[in-house]
Parts: structure tokens; C-alpha cells; sequence
């Protein structure tokens, strides 16, 4: 293991200074300029508009300039450059977020805790359970990484941090757009090609709308390889046993990407006072096969014998309403999110794992002879999300200042998944679902309303004090059914207790709801030096609403808390031309809620224990000279449990931490995130007779980190090693042109993003699954801007 974390820790600072010092000699010919300096940052961390260096909280931003020279084509490309973020994904549209090591593995099932870091698209939330939206970040202003709980301004899923994508938004100055066109190689691997255009129309002095669009295919670089499985009968002739082959699935480069989009947005000045912005974006995400494969198979191999896709449609219609009661700012923000996700998945490693090795060969055809066991998944995600904020703020420029607001959201998530064995009995199907061994037929309804205020008050010229706090109310309920049938085991329709109340199932075993109320309270205090440098200091409180638990025979789960202790810096120097920012922060969080697979691969959610958080982070920002710009950003995070966890509760629901054997003892590191993580970039740009063109070399890395808390499944699954990648890219333009390319994971680094198997480890841990970064890809990109 220590070689495994010098091995992690040599690649990443190898990769970074490789990039930092493949620009050195084109800086050494760099000419000076007596105007160097970098470009202001604004953000809306605390819900209004302010560079970036006068807010008092732990905040890095990419602009959206900074996307498009990162080549940045979806949340996974992002989220690399954003330390104290984790990532942790299956595929697109299935990526759980996490900051500062609040994670404890195992989220993302239908039925699990909400996510711990909200995503903002704008001013709406779009947080959902399984996955975060992937968005395309076309004509994206900046993505804001709020680090630490945001509870009092944003609410129940901002438990950790928010993550906040924003739009570029209509503007009635004039005329202007622009498009992209790319094609793209993946190595080894198949072609993807994007299509992106914008264009925003002055209709008044008074009105204007934005419209924008995209189309992108995304090259498969995962082969489906011919295979085959036998499944052996139990008894002494082999010619009995069953043998399954997938030669009609195999295909290479099987799990490509289609995804398009568009969005519209129009902008009503009414008066001077007062701006009505409504938009709508939508996106359709189809995806073959899967991101991951199997290493005893062979690099980006893996052997699967059913379909698996993916369809997720979604749309979000937004409203923001700004203006000016007297003196008062007045902003009201709703939104209605509806989001559709059609899976298959191949669910044969359950069959073989699960019954061949631990049960024998048991299912039947209505004649009593044995078929073929393989399982295989169809589900069916129906999410609607509706919120509405609103709130007050006073004018900033006075010494006493506030925001004040109230907030409502509710959730409903429509959930099946049709567990299905081809050919089996109708005696032990699921009444009225022919073929299906198991079905979750659900629907679960998240709520949450509060009431929030922050306040902040100039003690003196230098030092402000802020004092916040937000008082929620939380109703999450769970609803239907989930089980076999009545002709097979004691769980699903044998357990009924009431006719369906979800239409197309056959009753209802699962009715159960959980209230809460509580409070996140912050306090600031912020000392400016003058307009270049400040030190805060900051205790803030974060929560997750509880939930309900699909196995009828286990109890609800309660919210979690985190406390957090902070002291940051915001400073630029020498003129402007260097800026240097970041915190140090210790956190404990509460009774958090993990979830694990439990018996017949039911999620099970409970109250686990206690734990505690150190971490560093900083970013910099360098303008070392005329068209040379160097940005480095990093996090050092400790996560680690400081009680036994012992997988029980009392009959309160507190966790059981005195145990002979715990699952995960005291001192055991939190899950997903790495203990170092960390990117740099250099810029050249400079002139090339009659273009201006730019050189850029990019590294992100970090070290090794598990994929789950308890140390049985960390033995089965392993670690995920740390990596180190380049990314290099150069263009030129002149007068709206541009022409580009680059190479991103100039090294081919088989980076690990997940580590993984198909059901419990302690199941079919034997079939680890790796899903990687993109391999090496080289891509050619031309645009017009007008």
C-alpha cells in the first residue's frame, strides 16, 4: 500500500511539472509588458453578483473561456479540475458528486440518501438521487465550486457544498453568435464529432432572446469481446450443463455517446427596475453499452450477454423575476425539472455469482425443466422536480446589509426495475409481469421547505461581521412495491398489506414516510487588509433530510449534520498580476447515513457512525507575463471515521460503535476521495503574423483512494490507484476564426474512476470492473464567432 501511495503521489507531481515546464522556454522569449494583469472574477456564491475576491467563502470558478481551452465536454472533464471535488461515475448522467471527503460510498441507488452537494443549474436546483444532469457546457458564463456546507442559502443537498453551472444569459447591447464544429479519435477506440452553436437577437431596446444548440458523438473505446458462461446443473454429466454465449452482442467500441440539445432564454427589461428572464433547456442522452471493463478479459475489454443501454430525456422550464421594491433587491426563482432515464443492464454476473456458485441451478419453465438463469434489468426513472425561491436583499453598500428569503421544493421520483429470466414459470413471476423474477414498482416524494436570512454588518472599515441561519422542514415518503411474486420467497407480494396504490404492480408492501425540522446556522467573520488581500474565519452547519428504507422490515434513517470550522484567505499581489486564495478547514460530521447492498441486492440505508475531516485547499492564478498564464489549484483532504462502525443501530437509530468485529474500525479513511488532488495549466497565447494563436499544456492528478468504507468489500473490490494526465493543445485565429487541436491523455493513462461489481462484493467481488478516463483522444476543432 505505501508503494501504491508514493506511486500515486510520483505521477501526479510528475504530470504537473511537466506541464509547468513544457511552456518555460516559450516564456524565457515572452516579452514584458507593463499591463500584465488578470482578468476579475465574478460569482454569485452568496445569491448576488461580486468579484470574487471579496466573498468570504471557499470558491474556485471556471469561466466559461476557461471550459472551452480546457476542452471540457461534459461533468466528468470538469469536475477533474475542481480539487475538492470527487467524482465518482458509471457512466453519463450517473455521476454521484462529492466535496471535502463527505462520502461514505454506496449512493446513487433509486431508493439511497439524497446527494450531499447540491448542483445549481442557474438559480434552480436540478440535484437528483441517481445521478447528476450531465449538461453539455456549451456557451456555459463559469462553473462555481462552493466548498463547506452552504446550508444556509442553499438548502438540504448543499450538505457538503454546491456545484453551480450558469448560463450565459440573453443581452440587448446588440447582434452577435457563434459556431463550432469538432471531430475527434479516440485510441484505440472509435470517432466522435460535435456541432455547437449560439446566437443571441436583440428584438427591442427592451427585449432579447438567446438561443443555443448542440450535437455531439461520443466515440465507444469499451469492447463487448465474444464469450461465453456455463452453468453447471449439479449432477455428473456434463452434457446436462448450460452454456451461454454472447457472439451476437460482441462489438467493439460499444458504448457510444449521442447527445442533443438545446436551450432558450429571452430577457424582458420592464423598466429600469425590473427583469423577467424565462428559459427552457432540454437535452436527449442516448448511450450503448457500458464504461467500465473487466481486467481478466483484457484493457477496455469485458464479455456481457444482455443489452445495455441508456435513454435520458430531461428538461427544465426557469423563471427568474428581478427587481426593486424601494430600496429592496426582490428576486423570485422557480423552476419545473422533468427528467426520463430508460435503462437495460446486464445482470448475469448476479445469476452466476449469486445462484450458480452459491445456491446451485434452480429456476424453471412451466414444463419443471430448467432454463437458462441469466438476469438481465429494464428500468424506468420518472423524476419531476419543482422549486421556488424567494427572497429580499438590502443594498450592499450600506454597513448593515442582509438577504432574507423562503424556499420550496418537491421531488417525485417515479422508480421500476424489472428483474427478468427469460422463459421461467408463470407460478413464481410477478403477477402480471411475464418473465419477471423481481420488481420495484415505487414512488418517492422529497420535500423540503425553509425559511433563510444572513446578515452582515462593517464593525469596521475592516472587519465584518455575518451571521446566517436556515430552518427547515423535511417530508420524504416511499410508496408500493418491491419483491418476488407470491409463488417464490417471503419478500415482495407475501408481505402486502394493502391493494396497489401504484397502478401497475400487484400490491403494496412498502408505505412509510419520515418528517424533520432543524437548523443550519453560520457564522463569519471577514477582515479586509485593503481591496487586494482578506482572511475570514467561518463556522457553518450542513444537513441531509432523512428517508425511507425500501425493505419494509427496516426502519427510516435520519438526517446527518456536518459542522465545519474554516479559516480562509483571499489575496492578489503585484498589481493584480498574481492571485492566491484558499482554506483550511476541519469538519465532523454526524450520524452519516451509509448505504450498503443488502440480502437479495436491496439497498439498505442506515445511520452509521461519526467522522472526522482535514483539509488544505488554494488555488493560484499567475499572469507571468504578457500572454503567459499559469493556474494551479489543489486539496489535501483527511477523512476518517473516530468511532468503530459496526453496521447496527440501537432502537433509536444511533449507531452501535462498541463491537468485537467492526466492519470498519476507528481510523478507518472515508471512501471515493484521494488524499492529494490537484491540476495546473500554462498558456501562451502570442502573435503569429497575421493570427493570434495560444499553446497550452494541462495536468490533473491525484493519489489513490477507496471505493468503499468497510474494509471486507475494500479487500474484494481494491483500490483505485492514484494517476497523473497531460493534455496539450494549440490554434490559431484571426478575425472570428479558429482553428485548434489537441491531445488530451497525451500518455494514454488508464486513470481509474470507479472500481466496482455487479451486485455485493461479497457476491461477486470474484468480477471487478474498472471504469476509466477516456483514453488518449486527438481532436481537430474549428468555430467562427460573429
Amino acid at each position: 500500500m505505501a508503494m501504491s501511495k508514493r506511486n500515486g503521489r510520483r505521477a501526479l507531481w510528475t504530470t504537473a511539472l511537466l506541464a509547468s515546464s513544457m511552456l518555460t522556454g516559450v516564456a524565457a522569449r515572452a516579452q514584458e509588458a507593463s499591463a500584465v494583469a488578470l482578468d476579475e472574477v465574478v460569482v454569485t456564491a452568496q445569491k448576488r453578483s461580486e468579484n470574487l475576491q471579496d466573498v468570504p467563502v471557499s470558491v474556485l470558478a471556471l469561466g466559461g473561456a476557461k471550459l472551452e481551452q480546457l476542452h471540457v465536454t461534459g461533468m466528468t472533464d470538469f469536475m477533474q479540475y475542481l480539487p475538492s471535488v470527487s467524482f465518482d461515475t458509471s457512466g453519463p448522467g450517473f455521476g454521484q458528486v462529492y466535496m471535502r471527503g463527505v462520502a461514505s460510498g454506496g449512493d446513487g441507488n433509486h431508493s439511497g440518501s439524497l446527494p450531499s452537494v447540491g448542483v445549481y443549474l442557474d438559480e434552480q436546483p436540478v440535484t437528483t438521487i441517481q445521478g447528476s444532469l450531465d449538461i453539455h457546457p456549451y456557451d456555459i458564463a463559469r462553473v462555481e465550486a462552493l466548498a463547506g456546507p452552504q446550508g444556509t442559502l442553499y438548502g438540504a443537498s448543499s450538505q457538503a457544498g454546491t456545484i453551480k453551472i450558469v448560463t450565459n444569459k440573453p443581452d440587448t447591447s446588440g447582434f452577435y453568435g457563434g459556431w463550432d464544429v469538432e471531430g475527434n479519435k479516440v485510441e484505440a477506440g472509435g470517432y466522435g464529432h460535435v456541432e455547437e452553436g449560439f446566437v443571441n437577437l436583440p428584438l427591442s431596446d427592451t427585449v432579447a432572446v438567446r438561443l443555443v444548440g448542440w450535437n455531439e458523438k461520443k466515440a465507444g473505446y469499451i469492447d463487448n469481446v465474444a464469450g461465453t458462461r456455463t452453468y453447471d446443473r449439479g449432477d455428473a454429466d456434463p452434457t446436462n450443463d448450460l452454456t451461454i454465449s454472447n457472439a451476437s452482442r460482441a462489438e467493439k467500441n460499444y458504448n457510444e455517446v449521442t447527445t442533443r440539445g438545446a436551450r432558450a432564454a429571452l430577457r424582458i427589461d420592464l423598466d429600469d427596475n425590473w427583469v423577467i428572464t424565462p428559459g427552457v433547456m432540454g437535452q436527449l442522452q442516448k448511450t450503448g453499452g457500458v464504461f467500465k471493463y473487466d481486467p481478466s478479459v483484457g484493457d477496455l475489454q469485458l464479455t456481457h450477454f444482455y443489452p445495455e443501454t441508456s435513454r435520458d430525456s430531461w428538461y427544465q422550464a426557469a423563471l427568474t423575476i428581478e427587481g426593486k421594491i424601494a430600496n429592496l433587491d426582490v428576486t423570485y426563482a422557480g423552476s419545473h425539472l422533468k427528467r426520463d432515464v430508460d435503462t437495460q443492464q446486464d445482470y448475469s454476473d448476479y445469476s452466476y455469482f449469486y445462484d450458480q456458485m452459491g445456491y446451485g441451478f434452480y429456476w424453471v419453465d412451466d414444463a419443471g425443466g430448467l432454463t437458462n438463469p441469466s438476469q438481465y434489468i429494464k428500468g424506468k426513472d420518472r423524476y419531476v422536480k419543482d422549486s421556488h425561491e424567494l427572497r429580499v436583499a438590502s443594498p450592499q453598500d450600506q454597513k448593515l446589509r442582509f438577504v432574507a428569503g423562503a424556499f420550496y421544493q418537491r421531488q417525485v421520483h417515479g422508480i421500476t426495475q424489472d428483474y427478468i429470466i427469460d422463459g421461467i414459470a408463470q407460478s413464481i413471476e410477478v403477477p402480471g409481469w411475464a418473465d419477471t423474477i423481481w420488481l420495484t414498482g415505487q414512488k418517492r416524494i422529497d420535500r423540503d421547505s425553509a425559511v433563510f436570512g444572513e446578515a452582515s454588518y462593517d464593525i469596521t472599515d475592516h472587519l465584518t461581521a455575518t451571521a446566517g441561519i436556515r430552518f427547515f422542514k423535511a417530508h420524504n415518503t416511499l410508496v408500493g412495491f418491491a419483491g418476488y411474486g407470491a409463488g417464490y420467497g417471503s419478500q415482495g407480494e407475501a408481505g402486502c398489506f394493502k391493494g396497489a396504490v401504484i397502478q401497475y404492480t400487484p400490491c403494496t408492501n412498502v408505505n412509510k414516510g419520515v418528517k424533520e425540522t432543524g437548523n443550519s446556522p453560520k457564522l463569519n467573520l471577514t477582515y479586509k487588509f485593503d481591496g487586494s488581500k482578506l482572511l475570514y474565519v467561518t463556522y457553518s452547519k450542513g444537513f441531509r433530510p432523512g428517508g425511507v428504507n425500501r425493505r419494509s422490515t427496516l426502519p427510516p434513517y435520519g438526517a446527518d449534520y456536518l459542522k465545519n470550522y474554516e479559516f480562509g484567505w483571499k489575496t492578489s499581489w503585484f498589481e493584480n498580476r498574481l492571485r492566491w486564495n484558499g482554506a483550511a478547514y476541519f469538519e465532523k460530521w454526524s450520524n452519516f447515513q451509509f448505504a450498503i447492498v443488502g440480502a437479495n441486492g436491496l439497498t439498505e440505508i442506515k445511520n452509521a457512525n461519526q467522522a472526522e475531516i482535514k483539509g488544505v485547499e488554494t488555488d493560484l492564478a499567475w499572469a507571468v507575463t504578457h500572454g503567459l498564464t499559469v493556474t494551479a489549484a489543489g486539496a489535501y483532504t483527511d477523512a476518517k471515521l473516530t468511532a468503530n462502525y459496526c453496521g447496527l443501530t440501537d432502537s433509536a437509530g444511533v449507531p452501535i460503535t462498541d463491537c468485537a468485529s467492526p466492519e470498519a474500525p476507528d481510523g478507518t479513511s472515508l471512501p471515493v476521495t484521494p488524499k492529494w488532488k490537484g491540476n495546473i495549466t500554462a498558456r501562451y497565447e502570442f502573435s503569429f503574423g497575421s493570427y493570434d494563436a495560444f499553446l497550452q499544456a494541462a495536468a490533473v492528478g491525484q493519489t489513490g483512494s477507496w471505493t468503499d468504507l468497510r474494509i471486507e468489500t475494500r479487500d474484494i473490490i481494491g483500490r483505485k490507484p492514484g494517476y497523473g494526465m497531460l493534455d496539450l493543445s494549440g490554434g490559431v485565429s484571426r478575425e472570428g476564426w479558429t482553428l485548434q487541436a489537441y491531445l488530451k491523455n497525451v500518455t494514454d493513462k488508464r486513470a481509474q474512476l470507479s472500481r466496482s461489481s455487479e451486485c455485493p462484493a461479497t457476491t461477486c467481488g470474484a468480477l471487478t470492473y474498472v471504469t476509466p478516463a477516456q483514453p488518449r483522444t486527438l481532436g481537430l476543432k474549428i468555430g467562427r464567432k460573429f
